[in-house]
């Protein structure tokens, strides 16, 4: 399983930043080349959170574990 990481950076305060884990149910057959590649997915999840900037973003393979931001 291809997970995606997105680092958030709020708008308001653009040092403020995150990661967080990109929860998508059509993410589930993304492969590694599309999620590299910025898969298309992730425009519209953004769409979903318009008080943050995307800032970057990374693909993992297996279970990631949450550690700080």
């Amino acid at each position: 399983m291809i997970k995606i990481i997105a680092v958030l950076c709020s708008l308001s305060s653009p040092t403020n930043c995150h990661e967080q884990i990109v929860t998508i149910s059509d993410f589930a057959d993304v492969s590694m080349q599309s999620c590299l590649m910025g898969a298309p997915q992730l425009a519209e999840w953004m769409n979903q959170h318009p008080a943050e900037r995307l800032a970057a973003w990374r693909c993992v393979v297996g279970k990631q574990d949450r550690r700080g931001a």
